[in-house]
């Protein structure tokens, strides 16, 4: 699930699955608090209407620049096809594609 390849991780680049079936990519420098947030409907505008989500991937970055630069590719580049093939080939499983219940 996640791609730490630093021990020196300032911002994480994550990528959530929301309960409709849909995927938000975000970023944030405290990984656990910001799911947490997300979860009790203080997170994003996006995600408070498709609650719970479920953290599918993660990857830190020694700069808060960088996960930013990969949030805004996964959000604003990618079509859904692009989103899920960028997270088969990080080893998330697509039967994790699905809505939770």
């Amino acid at each position: 699930m996640e791609n730490n390849k630093s021990t020196n991780i300032k911002a994480y680049f994550y990528v959530l699955l929301c309960n409709d079936g849909t995927f938000y990519g975000g970023y944030t420098t405290n990984l656990n608090k910001r799911i947490e947030t997300h979860n009790k409907g203080q997170g994003a505008k996006y995600t408070k209407a498709r609650l719970p989500v479920k953290l599918l991937y993660s990857e830190g970055f020694e700069d808060k620049n960088s996960a930013l630069k990969r949030e805004y590719w996964f959000k604003n580049k990618l079509t859904r096809k692009q989103k899920e093939n960028f997270l088969l080939e990080h080893g998330i499983n697509k039967k994790n594609f699905t809505r939770q219940r």
